[in-house]
């Protein structure tokens, strides 16, 4: 919001109000200009008992660059006047460690890079030259007369860093170096096959991002005290291990959990806050009930699972920012344009997952089992990224699975929320698309309204069918029961007038669908539908259609009057419906 005064919906007493800091990470300007600023001040603490060279891996828009920014004016030597203004109502202010403003602060940011090979080692020179001449600039007084002309006739970054190293070495002084995004480059060079084996010369053997990370460690001998280090992705650490394989890895620690996003008892902190100065047409209860199922259920520590979950803060801030501006309205869309983007990005990467094979695509199962099992790795080399487990990890990584507890023994990991889900549906139909299967949106939008509020279900089902049956046509090795289930289930997540809510994980195989109406948003439509969807070979004899018919139609009914849809239709009229597939066609399709 930009607009501090308000008025209390509740009262009429004029107030003012913190701004919402969304799309904000820089601590200096949340902090004096007055923004709303959830204290992870506490973690400070945690990170010093820690070992000193600290990595740290979260998905896209967590928190991470404002953490980055809140610990750089905290260790900064040139902000000590500044501490009580920045920190002092905050708990590390009133809880301050020895080592506050006692650093020379070297900061870099690789998303500022370009992600080509192509004058990659050129980019990098330029964008770190800079930051070593602004470090020198500002930190003139506590270094060499002839730091900054010194570092004028250097050409490299690596060079430079390392005179940096040697000139703070003379006076004494000792940094504390933060890298943020540190594989930015990575993830965009491994979007692309072709850049594999330049993107190994780089960092292996002699490369140059190796020297680089060779240069920071020689100079943590010396004044490079403390290393923080942030990313979306184990790649390069795993990569560049010996040439700096000193930093730990803390990103499944449960001491961390929580220290990027937020917990839901930070999310009600803020929106009682906020109520108090905007007008709000739910409760505090009502908007976390809205939220949770889009934004909640991260979950990086095994050892929290059932604990703490946290939600994207990110997403939490854009909801709060847009509830407020349309006056008590809850947003039309709950997913910000810039996740998308952001998924666009990470498209590529995740198409790494093998080939497009639904017997054994990861995402395959993810979608039509709602789960998968494996093992966790901390790191693992670009090269073989595709191998399970290494897939595996980069999805939990980029936060499209999370900790889901234990399956027979196994490590469990499920989509964390809606926000997610649609992302990975989305990556589903486009692939679908890319193998020739076509579908009109704009058809299917005003099927979906015809659905939503003239109870026209059937065209709806049909359209899905028939994209089913002219696809696997012409596909014959994508034919079965996870295509069927995984683009029937990506089509109805993409439905923007229901979330769908299904229970694969407790029906072993079959795709019970409940499409639960968006009432927050369209609070006039009359229908909802709960949908058993069964699957059977294609060569089901019409004996077997008409038995399984039969089981369904007692299943949707139990389903139908179960304590679980107890208030979720609210005033519409919940549809009961039977969808069977015999192979790819569909045979059976009516409300019971």
């Amino acid at each position: 919001m930009q607009d501090e005064k308000t008025i209390n919906g509740n009262t009429g007493v004029s107030a003012r109000a913190k701004r919402i800091p969304y799309g904000e990470s820089n601590f200096e300007k949340i902090i004096r200009r007055g923004f709303y600023y959830v204290d992870k001040t506490r973690y400070i603490e945690d990170i010093e008992d820690a070992n000193s060279f600290f990595f740290y891996i979260r998905p896209r828009r967590f928190g991470k660059s404002l953490t980055l920014s809140m610990l750089q004016h905290y260790y900064d030597i040139n902000r000590a006047d500044e501490f009580e203004e920045l920190f002092g109502h905050l708990y590390i202010g009133q809880h301050p460690t020895p080592m506050h403003n006692k650093y020379l602060v070297l900061s870099f940011n690789f998303s500022v890079m370009g992600g080509t090979m192509d004058g990659y080692q050129q980019s990098m020179d330029s964008m770190l030259g800079l930051e070593y001449n602004y470090f020198a600039s500002i930190y003139e007084q506590y270094l060499p007369a002839d730091t900054m002309s010194g570092l004028s006739v250097l050409t490299t970054a690596v060079e430079k860093l390392d005179f940096i190293c040697k000139q703070c070495a003379k006076t004494g002084q000792r940094i504390y170096l933060f890298i943020d995004e540190y594989d930015h480059f990575t993830n965009e060079i491994l979007s692309d096959e072709k850049s594999l084996g330049d993107y190994m010369s780089q960092t292996h053997g002699t490369g140059y991002l190796r020297k680089f990370y060779n240069t920071i460690k020689a100079g943590t001998s010396s004044v490079i005290e403390r290393v923080f280090v942030t990313g979306v992705s184990p790649v390069t650490m795993d990569d560049l291990t010996s040439g700096f394989n000193i930093g730990t890895n803390y990103s499944l620690s449960p001491v961390f959990n929580a220290m990027t996003g937020f917990t839901e008892e930070e999310v009600r902190d803020m929106l009682t806050y906020y109520s108090q100065y905007y007008k709000f047409n739910h409760s505090v209860d009502e908007l976390i009930q809205i939220m949770k199922p889009w934004y909640d259920n991260y979950c990086f520590a095994e050892e929290e699972y059932g604990i703490t979950t946290m939600y994207n803060s990110n997403m939490v801030l854009y909801f709060v920012d847009n509830y407020i501006r349309r006056k008590g309205l809850v947003p039309k869309k709950m997913i910000e344009e810039n996740i998308r983007i952001d998924y666009n990005k990470l498209r590529m990467l995740i198409r790494k997952d093998k080939e497009f094979r639904h017997d054994a695509s990861i995402i395959q199962t993810l979608v039509t089992q709602g789960f998968i099992t494996g093992t966790l790795k901390e790191g693992f080399p670009a090269e073989k990224i595709g191998e399970d487990n290494n897939f595996l990890s980069l999805l939990f990584y980029f936060g499209m699975i999370t900790n889901a507890g234990k399956y027979k023994g196994k490590p469990k990991f499920q989509i964390p929320n809606e926000a997610v889900r649609e992302q990975i549906f989305t990556y589903l139909l486009d692939t679908y698309r890319e193998n020739e299967v076509s579908f009109s949106m704009y058809k299917l939008s005003d099927l979906e309204n015809d659905m939503a509020y003239e109870g026209a279900w059937r065209p709806y089902m049909q359209y899905i069918a028939d994209c089913i049956y002219t696809f696997s046509s012409q596909r014959d090795k994508q034919k079965g029961e996870s295509y069927v289930h995984g683009f029937t289930l990506a089509m109805t997540c993409l439905c923007s007038y229901y979330r769908p809510i299904s229970e694969l994980d407790n029906q072993q195989g079959y795709a019970d669908i409940f499409l639960k109406p968006n009432l927050e948003v369209w609070g006039d439509m009359e229908h909802s539908y709960v949908i058993e969807l069964k699957y059977l070979k294609a060569g089901a004899t019409d004996q077997t259609v008409a038995a399984t018919r039969e089981e369904a139609a007692k299943q949707i009914k139990r389903y139908a009057a179960s304590e679980a849809f107890d208030g979720y239709a609210g005033h519409t009229q919940l549809h009961s419906i039977i969808a069977i597939y015999r192979g790819v066609e569909l045979v059976v399709c009516e409300e019971v």
